[in-house]
């Protein structure tokens, strides 16, 4: 009985959750063009996957100007038992990520373009080796968080799916600006890209790579061209958002349907939702852009220095990308921040964001949320938001007003639930 009230609860909150990332998005002035198709259903963007989610019991909503399943009816479905599966030994969850912008930089130059745009180490990446970096703007704000990978020949960037066209015209502000040898080519829909997630998540992916291909020593944000499923014309890269290990697999839109299905098959393969994808997300500790990342927020506020590289590394220290010296002193230092974003942690109802945090005596407004959700491995309401810097030490005792009534709650280091990211054996 208890679960199944969970399971409910969950499914309301996740679809709440999925309303509100969908409203701030749709505000945030680099997604209104992904967001004008989202006014009608019949303008909305429909993955290779659409029938087989609907066949699989997916519900439908619009999100990121695209229609994509929050949940499926079924056995194994809802968000609490999708969330859950994702996280179990020798189980992978897979979700359609088709929204994501895949875009290939080219040109001699690409590096040094792209170290303009971005804040990570880009030159420093060996072949097939990648990042999580942060995409600022000239006032220090993110504008989007990507994963970029050397390919060799060309970089491979993902962007997220709700600002991926401000972020392209945002490349092409600067490209016209930028004396070089370098193009961009995005990919639009003709590859379409799959994440599989989970403990299980190398068992499953193996069935459909060629034979031969080393798992066990592919680390963890690394990416390589390959066949899938004997499909030419694919990649697959080590990472994923979960807190788990997993893949993320890009393929020519006419295949994506029968590699889907193929993954399928493995019984321990579960068709999982945004609803579930963004609770594993709030469990590990990771941003949704719009929601806890804007072009207000600078990576210091946003607790991502570490995409900057160490004390006194080249990036820290030469700088050279936008907005750098508005959180980064001219000797490569974190200037200090008025606010920081942490864990909250200890309330009795979930908070949603938006929701007030006060200081302990309940007086003194120091900072709000801006994700929350319960958490199906934790049992209980986790949140993560933004405290001023005064008050984001681990152990500080907050208040929340949640429905009108303050709650306790207390600011925690994240993720809320261990991250099992693969290591290769030593």
């Amino acid at each position: 009985q208890d679960q199944h009230q969970e399971s409910i609860t969950m499914n309301a909150v996740a679809a709440s959750s999925l309303r509100s990332v969908s409203r701030t998005l749709a505000s945030s002035g680099a997604a209104k063009r992904s967001f004008a198709a989202a006014a009608g259903s019949e303008n909305l963007v429909k993955t290779a996957l659409n029938d087989l989610h609907r066949e699989l019991g997916g519900e439908m909503v619009p999100f990121a100007g695209y229609e994509l399943p929050v949940l499926y009816k079924g056995d194994n479905g809802g968000v609490m038992n999708e969330h859950l599966w994702c996280r179990e030994e020798g189980k992978a969850a897979m979700f359609d990520v088709s929204h994501m912008g895949q875009i290939r930089w080219h040109g001699k130059d690409r590096v040094a373009f792209l170290e303009k745009v971005v804040v990570g180490d880009i030159a420093g990446l060996t072949p097939g080796s990648g990042l999580l970096s942060l995409v600022t703007n000239e006032k220090g704000g993110i504008l989007d968080d990507t994963v970029i990978t050397n390919a060799g020949d060309f970089v491979y960037m993902v962007v997220n799916g709700a600002t991926k066209f401000g972020d392209m015209k945002h490349f092409q502000e600067q490209l016209d600006q930028f004396d070089g040898d370098v193009t961009m080519e995005y990919l639009e829909d003709t590859m379409q890209l799959l994440a599989i997630q989970g403990p299980g998540a190398a068992a499953a992916i193996a069935k459909i790579l060629p034979e031969g291909f080393d798992l066990t020593n592919m680390a963890f944000m690394t990416g390589t061209d390959t066949t899938l499923d004997g499909v030419e014309g694919c990649r697959i890269t080590r990472c994923g958002y979960t807190g788990e290990d997993g893949f993320e697999i890009a393929m020519p839109e006419a295949s994506a349907n029968s590699i889907a299905s193929k993954l399928l098959e493995d019984p321990a393969v579960n068709p999982t939702g945004l609803g579930a994808r963004d609770s594993l997300r709030l469990e590990a500790g990771l941003c949704l852009y719009g929601n806890d990342l804007n072009e207000e927020t600078n990576p210091i506020e946003g607790a991502l220095g570490w995409t900057l590289g160490g004390k006194g590394g080249r990036r820290r220290t030469e700088q050279g990308f936008l907005g750098a010296e508005t959180f980064l002193t001219p000797e490569g230092k974190f200037r200090k921040q008025s606010r920081k974003r942490v864990g909250i942690f200890g309330m009795k109802a979930p908070a949603r964001d938006h929701t007030e945090i006060y200081d302990a005596t309940g007086e003194n407004l120091i900072g709000e949320i801006t994700s929350g959700t319960y958490s199906p491995c934790l049992k209980a309401p986790i949140a993560m938001g933004y405290v001023s810097s005064a008050n984001a030490k681990a152990g500080t005792e907050v208040m929340l007003k949640i429905r009108n009534k303050m709650q306790k709650a207390a600011v925690t280091k994240m993720p809320f639930v261990e991250s099992r990211y693969y290591r290769v054996p030593e």
